[in-house]
């Protein structure tokens, strides 16, 4: 059997498909897909190859649109994704995740969290999240209120894990009834002084959880890169070495829990654009002991674009490949876990996510 690689690409004006063998040189690219729809987040079931797309805003509605043909077709629901009557109501949806049962999860704007049992084509509001005492208090980020990661562990399907901006990381550990703020160790600049490590209100740009199962995860926050080993209860910060404190998204080695790439930006106030205009992606090997910054192939000079909080990601093969996406529409690669980079697509709309799926065909 031949494996296939697919990166999933969410754009502003709808999703696209690139698809390549293993060796990942060669890759074909089609889309836009979803009516154009405003996308947010793509992301793929491993196990059976069905794609989901979240996406919308206020004039659309929220929905997630579904593939069962690896994009040739497309259908999409909406049914559920509503709060009660009299909250604000639902204006998109920003992130997706996909257990290993096939359960399916949506976070959403204004922040809240969904769950589909029948492959997203009717939803259930998990309104403990909703119910946490600090929700009262919570603010919007710059994108608004949403909830954009969502982290699922693959060994207990009851342990959910969310970042909100800019209300900070929450977990569930009882398939999303009860949460807690995991918030321990974050800054939060922007708060008065002497109020800078709050219980919440810190604004996570990025979650994503390590290999190995050991409860290791990182983060990307609007005030700085953290690393947590006892599931979010606390949070150590791995930024010394890297240009900038301020960036957005994050993306973990697949089969190594001390490597994680990051995209550091030259500041929350400065442009948030790739600093000095030299694109590079940061990589460290030793969980933020080290950072080295990978630039072979990437544009020097006149790079004045970012990368938004869902648009990296890595794929399972050997080496690892790196993907992402730029907010001026260029999609980058590496297939040597990346040590050099190609652009597999400069065109694009605006990407505001990158997935990947690996098939055996």
């Amino acid at each position: 059997m031949a494996r296939q690689v697919f990166v999933l690409v969410g754009t502003r004006k709808g999703a696209f498909v690139l698809e390549s063998d293993a060796a990942r040189r060669s890759w074909q690219l089609r889309g836009p897909f979803c009516e154009t729809w405003p996308t947010n987040h793509v992301v793929a079931d491993p196990a059976s190859g069905t794609l989901y797309a979240g996406g919308g805003n206020e004039w659309f509605g929220p929905a997630v649109w579904k593939s069962t043909d690896l994009g040739a077709s497309w259908t999409h629901s909406s049914q559920g994704l509503a709060y009660e009557a009299g909250q604000d109501p639902v204006k998109s949806v920003w992130s997706l995740a996909v257990a290993g049962d096939g359960t399916l999860y949506a976070g959403v704007e204004p922040a809240g969290l969904f769950r589909s049992t029948d492959g997203g084509e009717s939803w259930t509001h998990l309104d403990g999240l909703q119910k946490h005492p600090s929700r009262p208090e919570w603010s919007p980020g710059g994108a608004g209120l949403i909830l954009h990661s969502l982290v699922l562990d693959p060994a207990d399907p009851k342990k959910i894990w969310v970042g909100i901006s800019a209300a900070g990381v929450f977990a569930s550990e009882d398939g999303g009834l009860t949460w807690e703020a995991r918030n321990r160790g974050t800054r939060a600049d922007f708060m008065p002084e002497g109020q800078n490590y709050p219980e919440f209100g810190q604004c996570v740009h990025c979650l994503v959880m390590a290999p190995g199962g050991r409860g290791r995860l990182y983060q990307q926050n609007h005030c700085g890169m953290y690393r947590s080993d006892d599931g979010g209860r606390s949070w150590e910060s791995i930024e010394k070495g890297l240009p900038s404190s301020f960036g957005f998204p994050a993306a973990v080695h697949p089969r190594d829990p001390d490597g994680l790439y990051l995209i550091p930006l030259n500041g929350d106030i400065k442009g948030r654009f790739m600093p000095e205009g030299n694109a590079a992606v940061w990589r460290t090997g030793d969980a933020g002991a080290s950072w080295q910054a990978q630039r072979t192939g990437l544009p020097q000079g006149g790079a004045y674009f970012n990368a938004l909080r869902q648009a990296m990601a890595t794929d399972t093969l050997e080496p690892a490949g790196v993907y992402f996406g730029s907010n001026a529409g260029g999609l980058y690669a590496s297939n040597d876990e990346g040590a050099t980079w190609d652009c597999l697509a400069p065109h694009l709309p605006t990407i505001t996510s990158v997935e990947t799926l690996v098939l055996e065909r």
